[in-house]
């Protein structure tokens, strides 16, 4: 119906065709007991996922979609994953709305807006949509769980040591952001405005500017804070477009080597500009794995192992075990820094 969906099916044929061992990993460990793909209830549970990113051909979430499709052939259910071109507040609308009307068992999304989907978030869980968000939360009101990457607090930290130690703690920064509506992007900028005026008074924030997950434009507000403030000493850009872009500018400019840029990327995508020393270090945690727990999540509540509730437990394959915490929330874990002397052990 839409221009851009892709769709990937991960049915109990493809689970035969990669092999038992799969299998019995998905069933490995766990919870409350039973086969995850019948949740111990028999077979009845509905285990289509449909997964909804922000955007798609974005490689952030390329790789969590793998992870979400791998996690959904192990425990045998069915993976589909739609979305819209463009990350914009309303985007996702229709796409919640269509896999409520498919019979979707499960719903993943990056939530481009707190708010603007909670009326068709409401609608599938009325439909019996188990709805679970991950990487950008909704009101919590408006899902089932969120699958936090890392706590907020932590990933505003690690951005803020990592730009403040690179420009030795004094001059002029910029943030690159996302989108003006993006929950996580926006929670982890006011908290690093927090860290800043608390603990680093010579480091001066100039300004935030949103490239809206687009490669061009973010490249264009990179080139437009250069002109726009000649003393900037660094770059902070909390989204893997938009590191990416702005190390696309800085590698061939005057400014390599003068402003520092750091903030949340992938190692594909930054591994060049760590080599030619456009980017000393850089933080993130693994997509795919948060890919993988949302599914894992997912399949959790449409089985019935969980409710939400803060204190359950639930099994998410190779990951281990799980438990949820306030406001329906699961921790995947602490970011990680990648550098010069690591970045060449990853690959995603």
């Amino acid at each position: 119906m839409f221009g851009m969906k892709r769709t990937r099916r991960a049915g109990v044929v493809a689970a035969i065709a990669v092999g038992v061992s799969l299998v019995a990993a998905g069933c490995a460990g766990g919870g409350s007991g039973g086969d995850p793909s019948d949740g111990g209830d028999g077979g009845d549970a509905n285990l289509s996922i449909t997964m909804l990113p922000k955007n798609l051909g974005n490689p952030y979430f390329d790789t969590s979609t793998g992870g979400a499709e791998e996690a959904t052939e192990e425990f045998g259910g069915t993976f589909e994953e739609v979305g819209p071109s463009e990350a914009s507040p309303t985007s996702q609308v229709q796409y919640i709305q269509t896999a409520a009307q498919q019979g979707a068992g499960g719903l993943i999304v990056s939530a481009n807006d707190p708010e603007a989907l909670c009326d068709a978030l409401d609608e599938a869980r009325s439909a019996g949509v188990k709805v679970v968000t991950f990487d950008s939360d909704t009101n919590p009101e408006c899902r089932d769980l969120f699958i936090n990457q890392a706590t907020a607090e932590g990933i505003a930290k690690v951005q803020v040591d990592l730009i403040t130690e690179q420009i030795g703690d004094a001059g002029q920064i910029a943030i690159l952001s996302a989108s003006a509506n993006a929950t996580n992007q926006n929670a982890w900028i006011e908290m690093m405005e927090e860290e800043l005026a608390a603990n680093h008074p010579d480091v001066e924030l100039v300004e935030i500017v949103y490239g809206d997950d687009d490669d061009q434009t973010s490249f264009d507000k990179t080139a437009a804070l250069l002109q726009t403030y000649p003393e900037l000493k660094g770059i902070v850009s909390p989204t893997t477009v938009g590191i990416s872009a702005a190390a696309r500018y800085l590698s061939t400019s005057e400014y390599k080597g003068q402003v520092a840029l750091t903030g949340l990327g992938t190692p594909n995508q930054m591994r060049e500009y760590v080599e030619d020393g456009t980017v000393t270090a850089f933080a993130l945690w693994n997509p795919a794995d948060l890919g993988y727990l949302a599914a894992y999540a997912a399949q959790a509540l449409i089985t019935g192992e969980i409710t939400g509730e803060e204190g359950d437990t639930f099994e998410a394959g190779k990951l281990g075990d799980f438990e949820v915490g306030p406001d329906a929330g699961v921790l995947l874990g602490d970011p990680f820094v990648f550098d010069a002397d690591n970045i060449g052990e990853f690959d995603f």
